[in-house]
Formats: structure tokens, sequence, C-alpha cells
């Protein structure tokens, strides 16, 4: 009976005892992957863009601006154009004449912003400096067509909504709009982005441009 006894509480305890370390498969699991399903309205996105031979360059860039319902900012481009109507600038006015050069001339820099429908007057344009066959440099704002004579390659960066600031600010607005009641609330960027600009509070928060709502990133 003695035996018997010890027998039993020795099964007991070998029953009882628990293995020392991490179970099998416990660790070192592979985590599951974030997938970004939606595309935040602030991302820039960079664009190797090339306009074919015989379109006009500053056409194609507001084309794409309208149906993409994305804002340009042009970065570099390189290739050739021919027959080019500039607006030079004037010392004295500051706005000079619009001159037309015809030949080909090689892109040394192309500067500027293309923005779809609505935007404030004056941001969108577009800078460009040309060397001739002579060896001639010549530069201004395009006020025509600018037809690409050879591949066109643009590097661009896109938006999809943009911020329009009157300067200098007005210390006092600023104050105003800084020193909000603890029962109000401060307005968005998320709150207003996609209501036409009609409906929005002509207050002195700045003006917020948004084109497209935010759309589930393409395969490509």
């Amino acid at each position: 009976m003695v035996n018997s006894a010890a027998e039993c509480n020795a099964t007991s305890e070998h029953v009882t005892r628990r293995p020392r370390g991490r179970p099998a498969g416990s660790k070192n699991k592979p985590k599951p992957p974030i997938i970004i399903t939606r595309e935040n309205a602030n991302t820039l996105r960079a664009h190797a863009m090339e306009v074919t031979p015989g379109c006009d360059v500053g056409e194609s860039l507001a084309t794409f601006a309208r149906r993409k319902q994305r804002g340009i900012c042009i970065l570099s481009a390189t290739g050739c154009v021919t027959n080019v109507t500039l607006r030079q600038s004037s010392p004295s006015s500051g706005t000079g004449p619009i001159v037309t050069l015809h030949g080909h001339f090689d892109i040394l820099s192309l500067m500027g912003s293309v923005l779809p429908p609505p935007a404030p007057p004056g941001v969108t344009g577009l800078d460009i400096y040309l060397a001739g066959p002579q060896g001639q440099l010549v530069g201004g704002a395009i006020a025509g067509p600018l037809i690409a004579s050879g591949p066109v390659v643009i590097m661009a960066a896109t938006f999809m909504n943009a911020t329009f600031d009157r300067l200098p600010i007005d210390e006092n607005k600023e104050k105003a709009v800084t020193m909000v009641p603890h029962n109000q609330q401060m307005i968005n960027v998320s709150d207003v982005y996609g209501i036409p600009q009609n409906l929005l509070p002509n207050s002195g928060m700045p003006e917020i441009y948004s084109w497209a709502a935010a759309r589930p990133l393409s395969k490509s």
C-alpha cells in the first residue's frame, strides 16, 4: 500500500509539471502586411511625363490637370520645341512685349504650376528658358503655343488640394482665428475638403482649393 501511494504521488507530480520555455511556434510569427487602400489628399506624387512631338506642351499639361483633377508643379524638363511665343519682362513695367520665335530651341529650364479650375487668378503659369541654334539664350513666360519638335520629358509633382494664403498675414485676423472659444471647434482641412468654394466662409482662414476626393490607389 505504501508503494502504491508513492507511485500515485510521483505520477501526479509528473502530470502537473509544466515544461519550461515558450511553446513551439509561439514566436517569430509573420506579421500581416499593411496595405494602403486610399490616398491621402495632401500626398505629392512624382510623375515623368513625355509629350509627343507635334503636341502643345502647355495644352497637354492643362488637359492632364483637368482630367486627373490634380494640380501640377513643374520641376524640370528636357527636349526640343519650335515656334515659341513668350512674354518677356520689362525693367520698367514688369510686363514686356509678346514675341514669337521661329526655329528649333532646346529646353534649358521649365518651371511653373498648372491647376485645374477653380483656381485663383495668376497662380497658373509656365516660365521657360531656351537655347537657340546659334547659342543664343531666350526666356520668359509662355504666352502661346509651345510645340514639341521632339519628345519632351517633364518631371513634375502633382497634388489634390492647395491652400491659398494672402501675404502679409494680418495679425489681427490671425489672433481672431486662433483665439476660438472652448465651446467652438476649429475648422480643419478635412472638414471643408471637397466643398465648393462658394460654400466656404469668407473669414481670416486661408482659402482651400480642392478638386477631387480621395480615391483608391491605382495598380500601375
